[in-house]
């Protein structure tokens, strides 16, 4: 991204508007390197989270800016989001997985109150089995989550305020204000 005071007012707007989400404690933004070949313009924030029973994610949200939209956006800007999380083996075997992936994303948006149009993804289960010499788990299992879609206008908090709520989602956090009984405190 070049300067930001070179930058359009629509992006710059849409920007703060990212800058402004205050997360839940146990999720952590942090401004990264945005992609420099999708759009002209560009802009990204990671995520770490880890939830009850040490479930560890990881994820980014990406703005878009091309002021002369491109093919299927059906706008100007583009919010990508990429979850990865690790799942234990019982959860892994669901088949209502995809479905559910999926409902933490589209549930979190229309909670937070985004409005959004040209909403598409993915939600792609793996499992990996390590052999030999390969330090690690002997099996693991993760969820990833892929999606993109286009904000109606420069008004970003609720999107990027629903890409913490599926964080949270995906690592089993419960809703705020809910403690869980193991988070309880003895007196």
């Amino acid at each position: 991204m070049t300067a930001m005071t070179s930058a359009p007012d629509l992006f710059r707007e849409a920007v703060a508007a990212l800058q402004s989400v205050r997360p839940r404690p146990e999720v952590q933004l942090e401004t990264m390197r945005p992609p420099q070949r999708l759009a002209p313009w560009s802009y990204a924030v990671s995520c770490e989270v880890e939830g009850p029973a040490d479930v560890l994610a990881s994820g980014r949200l990406v703005l878009l800016h091309d002021p002369e939209g491109q093919e299927g956006w059906d706008g100007v800007l583009r919010l990508v989001m990429y979850v990865r999380a690790e799942l234990d083996r019982e959860l892994a075997t669901d088949p209502f997985l995809p479905a559910v992936g999926w409902s933490w994303l589209t549930d979190a948006l229309e909670s937070s109150g985004a409005d959004w149009t040209a909403l598409g993804g993915t939600v792609t289960e793996t499992s990996s089995a390590r052999f030999g010499d390969i330090s690690g788990p002997a099996r693991t299992d993760d969820l990833e989550l892929r999606a993109s879609w286009t904000p109606t206008d420069a008004a970003l908090r609720p999107h990027g305020q629903a890409f913490c709520q599926v964080m949270a989602s995906v690592v089993g956090l419960p809703p705020v204000g809910v403690t869980l009984f193991e988070q309880r405190q003895s007196s």
